[in-house]
């Protein structure tokens, strides 16, 4: 086997496989080596399986040879977000509260990529029980982002996201419920897409925001996403929010062709606090689009600056009712000594969440609480309502938003732990999609001075992934051909 493995996009090693040129086998050393080689240092795994990786490995390229899969993802090593149940394989959400949790069936979406071909790897770092945007409050520690190991990756799916950019998988899960796919793959420079709320199964996915939550996939490159996404995504009667769908072949929308299609920039993204570099080489990518034919425009969105205060308050009541089944009593930590119930109460979720996850059940808690409900929680709802509209009311004028995913590129370790409040602030731009269950794709489209990435987003109206991957595949395939660098900043925009 001469071939250059870890080079590979998911869909180029699924073809070697298919082609003989290579085997699963052997894809699966060359990544276990990788991780031997970088692991230490950029601690994206909090399981890692590797006699079981193996193993299954070693079943796939027996059903391979048999004929019985012809698939692209057949054989191809993949990681998922420890958020994500598996049987017999411990998931803990990086917290102490579930560090030793072996749950007893496996995630949906899982399954279906496992039916697929592809072959887990094990189970990503992240923030504890997805509550973060650095991968920094995670138990078992902080993951480091491959591009620049003194920066994070971003969150809180950082770990999937870092796994990818450093190779140490072809493609990874993460679950997004205010941009914790699309952030991470920003800052790591990696693909990552959140689908439309219902189009993939959050069966086996731990709840943090049960109307906010969405399992996606984080990848290389385009392709990879739409063929993972298609893998992926079904009706799922064991989820009641899951959606049936007859438009479901997302690589049907890898085409090169934007001529016409109607691109919406909005105002209120590139104000005051996002940084000169990321508006220059988000505008600089619309105006590439709009040289390959797509009708770009200007626009106000209107309601950005209540999305963060609405988010959060929703996030955090679900957060403090899904949070409270961790008690103690039938699986997970157990503070020990207690005798009285109430007291084994207290000091297990004292001793067994971290201080952000406690934050935000104490939130939660509040807003939920009498005389605060109708103040807060159902004010959140009536605003996340005139966001959904709002959008409605620009995908009656065009068929994509395009923005930037962060203000800024990736900040250094230690920067955002110290200030909660800007770190909620940092996503900005990703929340107001999961408010109103649209889905958008975060791909990479040019570096600061520091030579951190940055991420373009992109945003469709409910179930068009298909146009979303249109738009994202000609971008991707027009940086490929001037160097993947965004072209200079045009004029007019968002002057």
């Amino acid at each position: 086997m001469h071939m250059n493995i870890l080079s590979c996009t998911a869909a180029e090693l699924g073809e070697a496989i298919r082609e003989g040129r290579t085997d699963a086998m052997e894809a699966m050393r060359a990544v276990l080596e990788q991780i031997d080689k970088t692991e230490e240092e950029y601690h994206c795994y909090v399981t890692l399986d590797r006699e079981g990786a193996l193993e299954r490995a070693a079943r796939v390229q027996r059903r391979i040879e048999a004929g019985e899969l012809t698939g692209p993802l057949a054989g191809v090593p993949m990681a998922v977000k420890d958020n994500l149940c598996t049987a017999g394989m411990r998931t803990t959400c990086a917290s102490r509260m579930l560090e030793n949790f072996v749950p007893s069936y496996t995630a949906e979406a899982l399954l279906n990529l496992e039916r697929a071909g592809a072959v887990l790897i094990g189970k990503t770092n992240m923030d504890e029980f997805a509550m973060g945007s650095t991968t920094e409050t995670s138990y078992f520690g902080v993951t480091r982002n491959p591009e620049n190991t003194e920066h994070v990756p971003g969150g809180s799916s950082g770990g999937s996201a870092a796994a990818v950019a450093g190779k140490e998988c072809f493609f990874a899960l993460g679950s997004d419920t205010g941009g914790s796919i699309r952030q991470p793959a920003s800052y790591c420079g990696v693909v990552g897409m959140k689908p439309t709320y219902g189009t993939v199964s959050r069966y086996g996915l731990i709840a943090y925001g049960s109307s906010l939550d969405q399992i996606g996939p984080l990848t290389k490159d385009v392709r990879d996403c739409a063929v993972v996404l298609e893998a992926m995504a079904s009706h799922d009667e064991k989820d009641s929010t899951s959606v049936k769908r007859e438009d479901m072949d997302f690589t049907a929308g890898l085409l090169e062709d934007v001529e016409g299609m109607r691109i919406g920039i909005p105002r209120d993204y590139f104000g005051e606090g996002i940084s000169d570099e990321v508006k220059c080489a988000v505008l600089g990518a619309a105006e590439c689009l709009r040289e390959q034919g797509a009708l770009v425009e200007e626009f106000d969105l209107s309601l950005t600056e209540y999305a963060i205060p609405a988010y959060y308050t929703i996030a955090a009541a679900e957060a403090s009712s899904n949070l409270e089944r961790f008690d103690g009593v039938k699986y997970g930590y157990r503070a020990p000594g207690e005798e009285g119930l109430h007291a084994m109460y207290k000091r297990t979720r004292s001793e067994g969440f971290g201080p952000e996850v406690k934050r935000r059940i104490m939130l939660g808690s509040f807003v939920l609480s009498s005389g605060y409900y109708d103040a807060y929680y159902l004010k959140a709802l009536r605003v996340k309502n005139l966001i959904k509209q709002a959008f409605d009311k620009a995908f009656s004028r065009f068929d994509v938003i395009l923005g930037p995913v962060a203000p800024a590129t990736a900040p250094r370790l230690g920067e955002s732990l110290g200030d909660p409040l800007k770190m909620y602030l940092g996503d900005i731009y990703t929340i107001a999609v999961n408010l109103a269950g649209l889905p958008a794709i975060s791909l990479p489209c040019g570096r600061d001075g520091r030579g951190l990435p940055i991420g373009l987003q992109l945003i469709g109206d409910c179930f068009q992934e298909k146009t979303l991957l249109r738009a994202a595949y000609t971008w991707e395939q027009r940086a490929k051909s001037t160097s993947g660098r965004a072209v200079s900043r045009p004029g007019g925009l968002a002057e």
